[in-house]
């Protein structure tokens, strides 16, 4: 079974993803890490984040893992070609090279490869933004988990606070989430945008246990 999350940056996909897979028993894939190892990498290389082929290239070769603790299906950790970038891809410098990085056609079509072959090995909960319309357009449940604009960047500026990493300054982190939806929503390629078929789920006003608990219903309902 795929349960896709899909939304914009901040609305907690990752975090109601987690804990729906461990509430489900399912395995958990955060395509955004994904994406933002990818902009890491281009970034350490010196390479023009409008450069299609070029990042399209290292996205190919590049080998992604996800670090797990014995038993438990939440990765812990991110690495891509040995570097662990855990931390590293959660900077603001990252925030803003995600976008461009992650809009280039080539780079889309290698991790589109790859999470779905990651996808065949079992039951798991992926978030993203383009999950339930590009990648798994047939998934068993689709979520278009939102948020209003503040609220989102509050609870980004909450995360990066407890991670230790990324800006704190709340009028930064609400220009950039605008700044990023804007981007995300208009490219040409895979933008975000709820499947016609999705579930939408405003959480401005629910608390985040409700949100897994609606979600882990649906996909209770879809067995």
């Amino acid at each position: 079974m795929i349960v896709a999350i899909d939304g914009p940056s901040g609305a907690g996909k990752s975090t109601v993803a987690k804990a729906v897979a461990k509430k489900l028993g399912f395995s958990c894939l955060d395509t955004g890490a994904m994406y933002r190892s990818i902009a890491w990498l281009a970034c350490e290389r010196g390479i023009d984040l409008h450069d299609d082929e070029t990042l399209g290239q290292i996205a190919r070769q590049a080998d992604i893992v996800f670090g797990h603790v014995d038993g438990d299906p939440i990765p812990k950790q991110v690495f891509i070609d040995g570097h662990d970038v855990t931390d590293a891809i959660r900077t603001k410098e990252i925030d803003k090279a995600v976008s461009p990085t992650s809009a280039s056609p080539s780079v889309r079509a290698a991790m589109l490869d790859q999470q779905r072959r990651i996808a065949l090995s079992g039951d798991y909960v992926i978030e993203g933004r383009d999950i339930g319309t590009v990648v798994f357009p047939d998934a068993d449940v689709k979520v278009f988990l939102t948020a209003s604009d503040e609220e989102r960047a509050h609870r980004r500026l909450r995360q990066n606070v407890d991670r230790g990493v990324g800006s704190i300054d709340y009028e930064e982190i609400l220009a950039d989430l605008k700044r990023r939806d804007e981007y995300d929503s208009s490219r040409e390629v895979a933008p975000l945008v709820a499947a016609d078929d999705a579930v939408v789920m405003d959480s401005t006003d629910l608390y985040i246990e409700d949100v897994i608990e609606k979600i882990c219903n649906l996909a209770k309902d879809a067995q």
